[in-house]
């Protein structure tokens, strides 16, 4: 998705406040569940803003990730997770469920990518990981609708510290 010159096309923010409002405290809510753990959040966030082409989302979540330790190499390597061996089973299966959740296919989610996740998580964790994917697909809708500019706000939420200007 390349735009020459990408403007805001309206500010989401200032035009619904009250709906951005509870989705911040939704995505706020799965973040201090418990249920997961801060680097596979981030990593989920990542792959579904790349599959949904969302650069505010995808910004933001690289330099959060970085912010809290990750490794850049694994950032890379995160459109390719399948052939990468960097990410654990459990990373690979949240990933799985990411994607299948993303881009949802006529026939549903399989048994079988079912069973997979399921060795992985246990029904809480699972339920708050489909959260978790709900969540950022629905700041990517909003996002890549309205086209804010990626890292405007990173001095506000102290992203320009991650060091990816």
């Amino acid at each position: 998705m390349s735009h020459t010159n990408v403007q805001c096309r309206l500010s989401h923010i200032q035009q619904s406040p009250e709906l951005v409002k509870k989705l911040q405290d939704f995505s706020m809510a799965i973040v201090n569940s418990g249920h997961m753990e801060p680097g596979l959040g981030h990593l989920v966030d990542i792959r579904a803003s790349q599959m949904n082409g969302c650069a505010v989302c995808l910004d933001m979540h690289v330099k959060e990730a970085k912010l809290h330790g990750e490794r850049e190499l694994r950032l890379y390597h995160v459109p390719t997770w399948r052939e990468s061996p960097l990410f654990t089973a459990k990373e690979r299966a949240a990933l799985a469920w990411t994607e299948a959740l993303t881009q949802i296919a006529p026939t549903g989610i399989s048994d079988d990518l079912y069973a997979k996740v399921r060795e992985h998580f246990n029904e809480k964790e699972l339920s708050t990981l489909t959260f978790r994917v709900m969540g950022i697909n629905a700041w990517n809708r909003v996002n890549v609708a309205f086209r804010p500019t990626p890292g405007a706000h990173d001095k506000t939420f102290g992203l320009d510290k991650a060091g990816l200007a």
